[in-house]
């Protein structure tokens, strides 16, 4: 339990530390993502032979959850903004330091998890004696039931962990804490897991069968090679080639393994999909609404949705979908289910893509390369007419009023002049490009003054200290303005802005999730706000859908696939396929990678159907495989190489009896 929350709480949050604290952009962010994912997906090779050639399972699950704890605690104080915030503005001055932090953590965490990933249910088997079944089949239902609720309560827990504020000079979100839980509770873990150490079974590292399966391969290769010439007749598959040096019975196995890992070709596709759950869908959600009336839903906590619905799901699908199948006379076979939850997965990202199109509608347009956008405010009692230069556009603004946006070629924009009541000004401009300005207003009697500003502006003649809530704006002189600052969405705060000793206080309106406002500290009313960007107004609700449609392509795919693994391995050799399964996890993550570099698409939506069109070709590919796949029993098999042993031992001791019996008579 204390594992799987370690694990999934970090990643919960991971691709937006990526993006807001480390401010990497969306397809970095995802590509670093998923390439963590993969790496804890191909750790558990390396996991498994250090446990089964080297350690044994008990030392090498202490070894890697010390690298663990350590890999999540660095992760913890990588997050700590005032670790280089030297002058102490909210920002790290040296954000090298925190993403080498980040960087080394991961590839601690990836190692601990990874590692520790094929050793802990097979050394919970390990404790329980033959005759012991039904108390084993008892463990691994706590041991399952103990996952799905470390994963389920730290993906509720860690978002609302990451949307409070903390620091020591100043209040950010608070990384720290949404970290430094779950590396509190991996270390819990290890400290609970060691001091059972005295009751523990521990079997002796016995050698690993997927070496000797390499082995196995790597030799029939070779030996076929050194065969190529038409004089050797052929043999029946080219496994046998191996027989000069290895048993039939190890043989016949690798050949029954390698016929379901064939089968695992197309899977990683699949995967690709699945994974985006923690990148894709919940950069998705911070575009969208999270009001859910007294709740406000974080971006990161939408993937609770899964596993609440797998918890939901298992039993009706096995209850009473699979049994209405049956009912209907319908061959429902294993590698149709894994066919059919590909299709579903497809079928997710079509909903994912038209979630988006909603989306893209209602975003803010931002300047490209090269452009420049403009926003006036008129702080003073006149109209005020602009003229932007030269004779670019004209623009009228009422007093205490402001503009939309407006879009200006940064290379043609010069200056902007200013009419306001018998007064006029003319400001030249040299704006950067690719950025929105706010350009600020206010005639006095001997002039119109002017400023380029963003966020809290003081209308006043004094200096005022803005605060809002644990957060201080510091310092703002007249007619300046604060930088920008994010709060989570939903709320209301209360504002107080201290000029000399009088103290102006409100509370501010519901800041609508994905929006900013430029308040005004003004005279009269107080405050008065300007939207820079409208909250964003498509609910997070509306990826339910699609969240519902890949739970289900989950459920009849990854439970039927192992279920078919199991079902078509020899008994020593599940542990092959257990690491060919979570190896298509891994692949699956590299794709991710690959098509989203390669693809160059600009709209999200189109990578979403691209991502559901690659799929579904996969599935039909699949589905042709399954279709020539024969389904063996290893159990039969097995019996036929035991009865093949004996009659073989049985023929050598007949053998042995008769040449003694010639030797006697000598």
């Amino acid at each position: 339990f204390c594992e799987r929350f370690s694990y999934y709480g970090m990643r919960a949050v991971l691709v937006l530390y990526f993006k807001y604290f480390l401010q990497w952009d969306d397809n970095l962010s995802t590509a670093i993502y998923h390439t963590f994912v993969a790496l804890c997906y191909l750790m558990p090779i390396l996991g498994a032979l250090i446990a089964d050639s080297w350690l044994g399972k008990f030392k090498t699950i202490i070894s890697l959850s010390i690298v663990y704890t350590i890999g999540q605690s660095v992760m913890s104080v990588s997050s700590i903004s005032d670790l280089t915030d030297h002058n102490r503005d909210g920002i790290p001055d040296n954000i090298s330091v925190h993403i080498a932090l980040s960087m080394i953590a991961l590839i601690l965490i990836a190692l601990g998890t990874g590692g520790i990933k094929p050793c802990v249910s097979a050394f919970g088997g390990d404790q329980f004696e033959e005759d012991q079944e039904k108390q084993r089949t008892r463990f691994f239902s706590i041991f399952y039931l103990s996952i799905n609720a470390g994963s389920l309560i730290s993906t509720i827990i860690t978002p609302i962990l990451r949307a409070q504020t903390c620091g020591i000079h100043t209040k950010q979100r608070c990384y720290p804490l949404a970290f430094g839980v779950p590396a509190a509770l991996m270390a819990v873990s290890l400290v609970v897991f060691v001091i059972g150490s005295g009751m523990y079974k521990k079997v002796q590292p016995q050698g690993n069968i997927m070496i000797r399966v390499f082995k196995c391969i790597g030799f029939a290769i070779k030996n076929r090679f050194r065969h190529r010439s038409k004089e050797f007749p052929k043999r029946e598959h080219w496994l046998d080639w191996a027989s000069e040096k290895y048993d039939k019975r190890l043989i016949v196995q690798t050949k029954m393994v390698l016929k379901v890992l064939f089968l695992y070709i197309p899977l990683p596709m699949f995967w690709a999909l699945f994974d985006q759950q923690g990148s894709r869908w919940t950069l998705q959600a911070t575009t969208m609404d999270g009001n859910f009336g007294s709740v406000q839903i974080q971006p990161d906590q939408m993937q609770t949705v899964n596993p609440i619905l797998i918890i939901v799901m298992v039993p009706v699908v096995d209850a009473v979908i699979y049994p209405l199948i049956k009912k209907c006379k319908i061959n429902f076979t294993p590698l149709r289910k894994i066919t059919v939850g590909m299709f579903l997965a497809s079928l997710a990202f079509v909903a994912a893509a038209l979630v988006q199109v909603q989306i893209d509608k209602t975003l803010p347009v931002f300047p490209a390369a090269g452009q420049s956008q403009i926003k006036v405010i008129n702080l003073g009692t006149d109209t005020a007419i602009v003229q932007f230069e030269p004779q670019l556009r004209n623009v009228t603004v009422t007093s205490m009023e402001s503009t939309d946006y407006m879009t200006f070629e940064t290379s043609e924009l010069q200056s902007v002049s200013i009419t306001s009541g018998n007064k006029t000004k003319n400001e030249i401009t040299e704006l950067p490009g690719q950025n929105r300005h706010t350009f600020v207003i206010k005639t006095t009697a001997a002039e119109i003054v002017t400023k380029w500003v963003s966020l809290f502006i003081n209308n006043l003649p004094d200096d005022i200290n803005i605060t809002m809530e644990d957060v201080s704006f510091g310092i703002v002189t007249s007619l300046s303005a604060s930088n920008y600052a994010s709060f989570s969405g939903g709320r209301k705060d209360k504002i107080t802005a201290t000029r000399n000793s009088a103290t102006c206080s409100f509370t501010s309106k519901a800041f609508g999730f994905g929006s900013a406002y430029t308040i005004i500290i003004n005279e009269v009313s107080c405050q008065l706000y300007s939207e820079d960007i409208p909250p964003n107004t498509v609910h997070m609700a509306w990826q339910i859908p699609q969240y519902f449609i890949l739970t289900c392509a989950e459920v009849v795919f990854s439970v039927t696939g192992l279920e078919f693994s199991y079902s078509q391995a020899p008994s020593n050799m599940k542990a092959v396929l257990q690491a060919g399964w979570l190896l298509t996890v891994a692949v699956g993550n590299i794709i991710v990678l690959i098509v989203a570099g390669a693809s160059k698409l600009s709209e999200q939506w189109a990578e979403y159907v691209l991502f559901a069109a690659l799929l579904l070709a996969v599935c039909i590919i699949f589905a042709v495989m399954a279709y020539f796949y024969t389904y063996t029993d290893p159990t039969e098999v097995e019996a036929q190489l035991d009865e093949e042993e004996k009659e073989q031992v049985k023929k050598d001791q007949d053998i042995y009896e008769k040449q003694a019996e010639a030797v006697s008579r000598m």
